[in-house]
């Protein structure tokens, strides 16, 4: 009988203290990961850009994770989880300081470059944390500790989104009516102060990032690998190749769409309540409505999981609940439409921590290049939101052409883009239900 391919080697080692860690690791890329939903609008109106254009700022952040997993899981593999942290913040703390000449030159492509770095830098903290955690202890409670890593991603998206909402929000509305009756310099003008409100923010952001990644290189953080597999010769079939994981490719789309729909949740939503002509002093605190969901959610799953339920149940009751709000955003309207929004946060909040452990199930020494395939599925935020974008778009211009006034117009099209959640939780379902069980044995 093979032995749990992600069982602790250690499993007497006090795992308090490197959970801590890891939990405040997952608290910094948190905060920086949720001020997007605040950085959208901000760059859609210094830039000018349609809807599409500045779903780029998500975008940016999450191809990078496509770009440099499998390097930053060649890096830890060479360094180190410890100096691989080190690093990934030291990187995050170079893409901050980006936004400095960016904000002096109101340049799109230049904020974007920052993002991406950062992004990188994130990728790196992520691909060693993410396996860290799950086979820091037994399998079955790894949902469990996940789930604590998101209170604290979360909360600190909560405050990142706050933060960053009242810096680079406040006034915006007076700013964008001053935009439609002044001259060409004066409107430059203003738009200019606009953007250096990003510059200390920034500049703070670098410096904690550069000091931590220094202080990490001494954090106390357990040597913790996966135990190999152990193949059952009366199978007569060896596992010589991460392609004979169909279970882990399935859970690779899962998470592609569900960081697509995190996303979409949290970083449109402000976005979404000025289409609906609600009052930006309220629709900058919409993304906080998103993360709380998720942090209670969280929270709910640390006590339930897995005394009262397992990881396969709360990922089917996860989905179900996220295609029942998808039909709920699209067919109310006004503030309602927006709880909905923020209540896909606790659609959302148990599918990253028991998708984890349902796709590593198995894999032994192929948990590392998992991880790092599981990590590239965080692309899904960089696809799925400008796809929003693009049917907000097009479905607007559809309506103006069709004589609708330009307010309706928005608010009806912020609604229909939301109609891209449907598929994305089916996939979700699918996988809950019997995705997580193909080529694996009972």
């Amino acid at each position: 009988m093979a032995q749990n391919a992600l069982e602790s080697p250690q499993p007497k080692t006090n795992t308090l203290v490197p959970i801590m860690i890891i939990a405040g690791l997952f608290f910094i890329f948190g905060f920086v990961t949720w001020i997007n939903g605040a950085l959208i609008p901000f760059m859609k109106t210094i830039n000018e850009l349609t809807d599409a254009q500045s779903y780029l700022v998500a975008s940016a952040s999450y191809i990078s994770f496509v770009v440099m997993a499998l390097p930053s899981s060649y890096i830890i593999n060479k360094i180190g989880f410890r100096k691989g942290m080190s690093l990934g913040l030291i990187i995050m703390a170079l893409g901050a300081l980006v936004f400095i000449p960016a904000a002096e030159a109101r340049t799109y492509w230049m904020f974007l470059s920052g993002i991406f770095i950062q992004g990188a830098g994130m990728t790196l903290l992520q691909t060693a944390s993410n396996p860290y955690i799950t086979i820091l202890g037994p399998i079955e409670s790894a949902a469990k500790r996940i789930a604590i890593m998101g209170i604290a991603n979360k909360v600190a998206g909560a405050l990142g989104s706050v933060i960053f909402g009242a810096i680079l929000l406040s006034g915006i509305d007076n700013i964008k009516e001053k935009l439609g009756s002044v001259d060409a310099s004066e409107k430059d003008q203003l738009l200019n102060i606009m953007a250096d409100s990003v510059v200390m923010p920034y500049i703070v952001m670098a410096v904690v990032l550069f000091v931590l990644g220094i202080l990490i290189r001494k954090a106390a953080l357990p040597h913790v690998e996966p135990e190999p597999i152990e193949e059952n010769k009366d199978s007569g079939v060896a596992k010589t190749t991460i392609f004979q994981f169909p279970h882990l490719w399935l859970g690779v789309l899962a998470l592609f769409v569900y960081v697509g729909v995190e996303v979409i949740a949290g970083d449109t939503i402000i976005s979404y309540g000025i289409a609906l002509d609600l009052p930006i002093e309220q629709a900058k605190f919409f993304t906080l409505m998103t993360l709380m969901a998720m942090v209670g959610t969280y929270a709910l799953g640390v006590f339930l999981i897995p005394k009262y339920i397992n990881q396969a149940f709360a990922l089917k009751a996860s989905a179900i609940l996220g295609i029942v709000l998808s039909f709920c955003i699209v067919f109310t309207t006004g503030f309602m439409s927006v709880i909905c929004v923020a209540a896909l946060g606790i659609a959302n909040a148990l599918v990253w921590p028991a998708v984890w452990p349902l796709a590593l199930k198995g894999l032994g020494k192929f948990t590392k290049t998992a991880s790092a395939l599981l990590i590239m599925a965080i692309c899904g935020g960089a696809i799925i939101p400008p796809l929003y974008g693009v049917l907000v778009d097009e479905k607007k211009a559809q309506l103006l052409n069709d004589g609708a006034d330009s307010v309706i117009a928005s608010a009806q099209a912020a609604s229909f883009g939301y109609w891209i959640l449907l598929p994305c939780y089916i996939i979700i379902l699918y996988y809950a239900f019997s995705g997580h069980k193909v080529g694996l044995k009972e």
